[in-house]
């Protein structure tokens, strides 16, 4: 990679990183503090309140990345962190739980995923584009780890309201970066047009829709693991919940470490598609492992690993992968729908996970997730990989 590449790598890394770490800082703690909002909320509500932000991030990605091509990246990244922020602050003015789901949606609103996705494609070549990818899929990470270190801590600090105004600074932050730090290229083709027929396209084109599958399926077995995972942690490993962080982040970083060489085999060697079956496969792996460790906190440990494994590779490839095989002036569009993909798994894995728990336990989940993935891998045995421009 260039100098410039791993520049604007690193500093849309970090916008990723902030505006997540606003998301994630909620989440271990959101639950129980507005089951003591006034108005007694119930579970629906506070589900609602959590979940919303996922179903406006789905409705609003693909409009967002349409615009994007037509208006370009940096305007369109500036008005959704502005949405967020005002979302932000509303969530965090009311005590009211209908107001922090208004708050909420406006929050998920702010869809800018795609955008600042396709703007790290139009910044990077094609051969470098996976290791840019994983360097955003890595500050994601460790802005997942970091936010279950310090979320109790800003809890005790400055409670659930002052985290959503943390949140509406951070965006703001971003957005400084954004400006100070992230050059928009010139576009050398015309502007395309906002109709229809370029969305019906890019929707009815089967390399693409597979791809977007597995963006779904990937983050609907995330968002139902994680619905579970916690809880065997603390069963089978006596573990308190402010504890988790000591599995999390060796983890995560370890695995970092283990997927630079399968990125150096796909890239170097040419073997991108064996690499992107085969971290398929230690995505089921790590389900049926997950079930038989169940009481074992060292496998469940080493399973998550496995995991994490996976996930990373393929959390990095997946766009990267979009951004190669999308027309030149429709990347925002096909990174829209890629990213509305993503956040309906998150949505449904939320939703569908937390029934199939209910129902079938925690074993179910994690054969509920493994029969997705292995629908995943039969749909890209045949995909063709496309050749890096030289």
């Amino acid at each position: 990679m260039s100098s410039f590449e791993i520049r604007a790598s690193l500093f849309l890394a970090s916008v990723y990183g902030l505006r997540m770490l606003g998301m994630f800082l909620i989440l271990p703690i959101f639950a129980i503090y507005a089951s003591g909002l006034s108005g007694n909320p119930t579970q629906l509500q506070i589900g609602l309140a959590l979940g919303i932000y996922g179903l406006t991030q789905a409705v609003f990605q693909i409009p967002f990345g349409m615009s994007s091509d037509f208006f370009g990246r940096k305007k369109v990244i500036y008005f959704g962190l502005a949405l967020f922020v005002i979302g932000s602050i509303i969530a965090g003015s009311s005590s009211q739980i209908e107001n922090i789901i208004i708050g909420r949606a406006i929050q998920g609103a702010g869809a800018i995923s795609a955008v600042l996705t396709a703007l790290l494609s139009d910044l990077t070549r094609d051969e470098h584009r996976t290791k840019a990818m994983a360097i955003v899929g890595g500050s994601i990470g460790l802005t997942f780890a970091l936010s279950l270190v310090i979320s109790p801590w800003l809890n005790d600090k400055i409670g659930v309201s002052g985290i959503f105004f943390l949140m509406a600074l951070l965006s703001i932050l971003a957005a400084i970066i954004i400006h100070l730090y992230i050059h928009e290229p010139k576009r050398t083709n015309k502007k395309p047009v906002l109709n229809l027929n370029d969305f019906y396209a890019i929707l009815v084109r089967f390399d693409l829709g597979r791809l977007n599958l597995g963006i779904f399926v990937l983050h609907v077995a995330q968002i139902s693991m994680f619905m579970v995972i916690p809880f065997y942690l603390i069963q089978q490993g006596n573990l308190p919940l402010h504890d988790h962080w000591m599995i999390y982040l060796p983890i995560l970083l370890l695995s970092f470490i283990l997927i630079v060489p399968i990125i150096i085999f796909s890239e170097k060697l040419k073997q991108i598609k064996l690499a992107f079956l085969l971290s398929i496969l230690i995505l089921l792996a790590a389900q049926f492992s997950f079930i038989y460790f169940s009481n074992d906190l060292v496998g469940i440990v080493m399973s998550l690993l496995i995991y994490f494994v996976g996930f990373n590779f393929l959390e990095a490839s997946l766009p990267s992968l979009v951004s190669k095989i999308a027309p030149g002036n429709q990347k925002g569009l096909a990174l829209g729908v890629y990213n509305t993909s993503q956040s309906l798994g998150i949505f449904v894995g939320g939703f569908v996970g937390g029934l199939i728990t209910t129902f079938y336990g925690y074993s179910g989940t994690f054969l509920f997730c493994g029969a997705l993935i292995f629908i995943w891998f039969i749909f890209s045995l045949n995909m063709n990989i496309p050749i890096n421009k030289s």
